[in-house]
C-alpha cells in the first residue's frame, strides 16, 4: 500500500499488487457473488470476476433485455442466470448493480432474500445514503460495501482487456461478518481497479453526482455547446468550429492532461496559447464556481436525488430519454462531428485489394507449372552443348597462349 499525503491529508493507496491472485482466491475462492443487473456496470464487472477466476452468478428480470443479453453472452439458466430472488438467495456476495431507480423499487425482494453473512456491495453511495428517500436501510445481520469505479462499466471492462485498469473508490458502511475490509478491496481487484483509495457512502455519492452534472458531463458539455454557438455566429464553419471545441480537446489536449497533467499540457502548447489559457481560465472559474455550489448543495439536500427518482421512475422514462438523447445526437454539433470523425485517419476504410489478392495465388501456382515443364526441357539442351563448347575452348585457347608467350 502507498500512502499520499497532499494538503494536510494522507490517503492510503491499495495497488492491485497488494492483492495478487493467489491472494484473491484465498479470500474469494468460497465465494458466490450474485450480480443483479445486467447493464453496463453489472456486465463490465460480472466479466472481469469471471475471468478473475471469481464464481460469478448473474440475477435479472427472466425474459427480459438483460436475461436475452446474458444468454447471448453464455450465461445458463438454472446454473449462471437466475432471476432476482434467487440469484439473491444463493450468492454469499450480492452486487446490487441495478440502476438507483431501480433498486428503490426492487429492494424488498433484495432485503427478504438476503442470507446471514452475506455482503451486500453497490457500485454508488446514492441507495445507503438518501435510505430516507429509497427506502434501502441494510439489515444488521450483513456486510455493507462499495466499490465505485471511476467510469463507465464500458471502460471497465475494456481496461481490463487492455492490462490496464480503473481507478476506484471503496467504503465499508458495515462490518458484521469481520471481513467485510478484505472481502471489500479484494472484489474491488476482482472487478479490474488498477488501485483503489478509501471513502464513505456519502462522500462518493455527494463527488460523483457533482463530478456527473460538472466537468466530466454537463458542465463541459454546457462549455463545448456555448462556445461552438459563438463561433457558428461569427462566420465560422461548422468543421472549423467543431475541431476548436471538441476534436481538438478529445484527441490533443486531453490526452496530455491524462499523461502528465495540467501544466504538461500547457507547456506542450504554443507560447500565444499558454498565455490565453492562464489568462482566462480564472474568469471562467470566477464565473462558474458559484454554479458548482449551487450544484453541490442540492446534491446534499437531497433534491437531486427526489428529481432523478421522480423522472427516472416514470412509466414513459424510456422513451423521454431517447428523444433528449437524439435531440442532441441531431444537433448541428454532433452531425459534423460524426463526420469529422470519419476523416480520422484510422477510421478511413482502406483501398480494396482483396478481389487481386485472391487471385495471386491462382497465378503463382500456374507460374510454377510452366516453369518446372521448362526446366526439364531446357536443362539437358543448355547443358550438355554448354559443357561441350567450353571444354573445345579449353583445349583451342591453351596451346594459343602458350605459342604466344614462346
Amino acid at each position: 500500500m502507498k500512502t499520499l499525503s497532499i494538503g494536510g491529508v494522507k490517503e492510503k493507496i491499495v495497488e492491485r499488487t497488494d492483492f495478487p491472485p493467489a491472494k484473491l482466491r484465498k479470500i474469494l475462492g468460497k465465494e458466490t457473488v450474485a450480480v443483479i443487473g445486467y447493464g453496463v456496470q453489472g456486465r463490465g464487472q460480472s466479466h472481469n470476476m469471471r475471468d478473475n477466476g471469481v464464481k460469478v452468478i448473474v440475477g435479472v428480470r427472466k425474459n427480459g433485455p438483460s436475461w436475452k443479453l446474458a444468454k447471448k453472452d453464455g450465461l445458463k439458466p438454472g446454473k449462471t442466470l437466475f432471476d432476482i430472488p434467487e440469484a439473491v438467495r444463493r450468492g454469499t456476495v450480492v452486487q446490487y448493480l441495478l440502476s438507483d431507480a431501480g433498486q428503490k423499487d426492487q429492494w424488498p425482494i433484495i432485503r427478504d432474500n438476503l442470507q446471514e453473512g452475506s455482503a451486500l456491495y453497490f457500485s454508488h453511495g446514492f441507495s445507503v445514503t438518501y435510505s430516507d428517500i429509497t427506502g434501502v436501510v441494510a439489515p444488521d445481520n450483513v456486510d455493507v460495501i462499495l466499490v465505485a469505479p471511476k467510469g463507465s462499466g464500458t471502460t471497465v471492462r475494456r481496461l481490463f482487456l487492455e492490462g490496464r485498469g480503473i481507478n476506484s473508490s471503496f467504503a465499508i458502511d458495515q462490518d458484521f461478518t469481520g471481513r467485510a475490509r478484505e472481502r471489500c478491496i479484494a472484489l474491488g481487484i476482482a472487478i479490474g481497479s488498477g488501485f483503489l483509495f478509501e471513502t464513505t457512502f456519502k462522500k462518493e455519492v455527494y463527488s460523483d453526482l457533482t463530478g456527473e452534472r460538472g466537468v466530466l458531463m454537463g458542465a463541459i458539455y454546457g462549455l463545448w455547446l456555448a462556445q461552438y454557438e459563438v463561433l457558428r455566429e461569427k462566420g465560422h464553419s461548422p468543421s472549423e468550429a467543431f475541431n476548436e471545441t471538441v476534436e481538438e480537446a478529445t484527441q490533443s489536449l486531453y490526452p496530455l492532461i491524462a499523461e502528465n497533467g495540467m501544466d504538461w499540457m500547457y507547456a506542450n502548447c504554443s507560447t500565444t496559447a499558454q498565455r490565453g489559457a492562464l489568462d482566462w481560465y480564472k474568469r471562467f472559474k470566477k464565473c462558474s464556481k458559484p454554479v458548482f455550489k449551487q450544484l453541490y448543495g442540492k446534491v446534499v439536500d437531497g433534491s437531486e436525488t427526489r428529481r432523478v427518482l421522480r423522472m427516472n421512475s416514470k412509466d414513459d422514462y424510456r422513451e423521454s430519454l431517447e428523444a433528449e438523447l437524439k435531440e442532441v445526437s441531431e444537433s448541428e454539433m454532433w452531425r459534423i462531428g460524426k463526420e469529422v470523425r470519419k476523416l480520422r485517419p484510422e477510421n478511413q476504410s482502406k483501398p480494396k485489394a482483396k478481389k487481386k489478392a485472391r487471385k495471386k495465388p491462382a497465378k503463382q501456382k500456374a507460374a510454377k507449372k510452366t516453369s518446372a515443364k521448362a526446366q526439364v526441357k531446357k536443362k539437358p539442351a543448355k547443358k550438355k552443348p554448354a559443357k561441350k563448347t567450353s571444354a573445345k575452348a579449353q583445349v583451342k585457347k591453351k596451346p594459343a597462349k602458350k605459342r604466344s608467350r614462346k
